[in-house]
């Protein structure tokens, strides 16, 4: 059994990836500060006697003892990353120095939950991991986007100077239950508007397209990771190469909803990226990784968890 510390554990994805190392027998300190992660995701998992919440903001020091430490903590949703840039950009930066400071003290393995937006909006598709990406340092995304660069940058330069083992993963796209229904990302937003009977509000003319990845498929990628291989730090993508457009995303759920809602167009805001779609080579040989479930079986399963929260808030 390890002990093993989960950063922004009461989120979308720390709140599955709670799940999934309990299942496995290990013993989860879950830290959160609560600003997007909900104390909802993980009721469930209060009374567990392997589990343990602790409140606290990784831009403070944490000092615990445990095995791993799995580093998910940063609102990832533009709606709350741009409600406060500042602090967006503090809990990547500082927030992987504290946690890379308490890896090298421990002398543990830790992963970093970086993101496809260090891609920016990309000039090569689909993007390998060895695309240095094109991001715009001063435009409303950096906050995140830098900030999640920066923080890939740390952790290399702690694992070359300070000899920490490190793991890197870049998240693409990802969908399912837990999601927060007001985090404006694009399944959310489609699948809460379509059950509401509201116009579908999509940005730009809807040809720009994305990859979606279900939770459990972008779990078990993240889980295999941080048991790979010694030496292999990555950074590796990890998501589901199946591209849509946002039309095509759209029309999918209104089917699957059976919503009159109609299409909506708006302004595209700045810096969004036209096209994301990830090559995943890597982590086919070595992780033995690659996304089983399909688009349309996800959104079932995501749709029925947002009708229910929308008929009994949680």
């Amino acid at each position: 059994m390890k002990r093993i510390l989960v950063t922004g554990g009461s989120g979308f994805l720390g709140s599955h990836l709670c799940d999934r190392l309990l299942k496995e027998g290990n013993e989860v300190l879950c830290v959160d500060n609560l600003f997007t992660g909900r104390k909802s995701n993980i009721h469930h998992l209060l009374d567990e006697k392997n589990f343990e919440f602790l409140r606290h903001d990784i831009t403070f020091p944490l000092y615990v003892e445990v095995d791993e430490i799995y580093n998910l903590a940063c609102p990832a949703s533009p709606v709350h990353y741009q409600f406060d840039p500042v602090q967006t950009a503090k809990t990547s930066v500082i927030g992987a120095i504290n946690m890379l400071g308490l890896a090298k003290r421990l002398k543990v393995r830790i992963l970093q939950a970086s993101t496809s937006e260090v891609y920016g909006d990309p000039e090569l598709h689909p993007q390998p991991e060895s695309y240095k990406g094109s991001v715009n340092t001063t435009g409303i995304r950096a906050c995140y986007d830098e900030g999640k660069r920066c923080a890939e940058t740390l952790f290399f330069d702690y694992h070359r100077q300070h000899g920490v083992d490190i793991k890197v993963m870049r998240i693409f796209n990802t969908y399912g239950p837990r999601m927060h229904p007001n985090d404006g990302r694009v399944v959310s937003n489609f699948i809460v508007q379509a059950l509401k009977g509201e116009d579908i509000t999509i940005f730009g003319d809807g040809l720009q397209t994305r990859s979606f990845c279900y939770v459990e498929d972008l779990i078990e990628g993240m889980y295999r990771l941080m048991n790979s291989r010694d030496g292999f730090t990555g950074p590796v993508n990890i998501g589901n190469p199946g591209e849509f457009t946002m039309l095509e995303l759209a029309q999918e759920i209104l089917d699957l909803v059976g919503s009159g809602s109609q299409l909506k167009f708006l302004p595209l805001p700045q810096d969004d990226p036209m096209q994301r779609q990830p090559i995943i080579h890597m982590a086919k040989k070595e992780l033995g990784w690659e996304p089983k479930v399909r688009l349309r079986e996800g959104l079932i399963e995501t749709i029925n968890y947002f009708d229910r929260i929308l008929k009994v808030p949680v």
